[in-house]
């Protein structure tokens, strides 16, 4: 266990895109020993994300598009499968995930259900994401999504029947860890 933590420096290392700090800190181990450490730390904000799926049909709504540093780890194409998810910015998760739904997907959604929130890299990054699952049908569809021309987003819509989808995971396409998790929520509580 750890005790009496004690931030003793910050210095901001980038803030291109988002903040990157190395903060030097002091704990008390269990033992009473005093330590300090330097980690980074990479502060790009909380988000949000969605399983859309229709019980009818079976079926879930998934996106495609290029994600730069899966491509610099070794995916060839760069392409990730993935639920829909956005930053909060200055939106409640909630709200974020509404949006970001009509951005991404074309779904005007109204009932979310949020379902737990989780840090998917607490080694380094942040962030919490805050996770949802709501109900879609083809007469929610408002818009072709694809994101936002301003964000100059690149999103490929899928609409996938959950047994295929959970058959991706298998093979090794979809790795996107939040989708993954999601997909196991469904499937786990008896939703498809």
């Amino acid at each position: 266990m750890i005790y009496n933590i004690k931030i003793l420096d910050t210095k901001v290392l980038s803030d291109n895109w988002y903040v990157l700090r190395k903060i030097t800190y002091e704990y008390t181990k269990k033992n009473g020993t005093k330590l300090t450490q330097s980690r980074e730390a990479y502060d790009r904000g909380n988000g949000a994300t969605i399983l859309l799926y229709n019980k009818n049909q079976k079926t879930v709504i998934l996106t495609r598009q290029f994600r730069l540093p899966t491509f610099v780890n070794g995916n060839e194409t760069g392409m990730l499968i993935e639920a829909c998810a956005g930053l909060l910015d200055k939106d409640n998760a909630e709200d974020c995930i509404r949006r970001e739904t009509e951005e991404e997907t074309g779904y005007k959604i109204t009932d979310v259900q949020k379902i737990f929130e989780a840090y998917m890299s607490p080694g380094s990054v942040t962030e919490i994401l805050y996770f949802f699952i709501a109900e879609y049908s083809k007469e929610m569809k408002v818009t072709d999504g694809g994101g936002v021309e301003h964000e100059e987003e690149n999103i490929e819509v899928l609409e996938l029947d959950i047994t295929e989808a959970m058959k991706m995971i298998e093979r090794g396409e979809i790795k996107d860890g939040k989708t993954i998790m999601l997909l196991q929520y469904i499937k786990l509580n008896s939703i498809l």
